[in-house]
Order: C-alpha cells, then structure tokens, then sequence
C-alpha cells in the first residue's frame, strides 16, 4: 500500500470504501465550475478567473471570482458555475 493511499483511508473515520475522497470532491467542483466559464467566454477573454473549492467536514464551499466581458454577466455566470459545481459533486456522492 503506497503513503498516498493510507492518506486518503485515514483522510476522515467517516468516509466508505464507496464514497469520493476529498480530494476527488474538489477537483470535480472545481473542474465543472471551469467548465461553465470556458462555455460562455473564449479562454483568451478571461482576464482573472479564481474558483476556491473546499470540502470539510462534508460541506462543500465553492467560491468562483469571474473578471471577463460584460456579456454575458460575470456575475450570473459566477453564479451559474458555482451551483454547477455543486450539483457535480451531488452526482459524484450518487454513483
């Protein structure tokens, strides 16, 4: 058994054989909420993107700083991104 998987086993008593480590949380969260800015904006049109994600304790956080033209809304699809990295991270818990 290599370091990495006794980290992750020993990551938190709560977690299943079955259930997505940490680690694989946020980076799911993190690449969907990408996904929805890169689908609205050509990458070369972002001029800042910050997409925080953490996942303690079973509670996810995902914060999305969006700098890029006004259409369509930064904010709305700040917005847009974070709720999708939410509900991707819903179905990761489901399979």
């Amino acid at each position: 058994m290599s370091d990495e998987q006794m980290n992750d086993e020993s990551a938190g008593d709560e977690l299943t054989g079955d259930e997505p480590s940490d680690d694989e949380v946020v980076h799911t969260a993190a690449e969907a909420a990408e996904g929805v800015v890169f689908a609205h904006y050509d990458q070369s049109a972002v001029k800042d993107l910050d997409v925080t994600v953490t996942f303690e304790d079973g509670v996810l956080d995902v914060d999305v700083y969006l700098n890029a033209p006004d259409d369509p809304d930064p904010d709305a699809v700040a917005h847009e991104a974070a709720e999708t990295a939410g509900e991707a991270v819903d179905k990761l818990f489901d399979e």
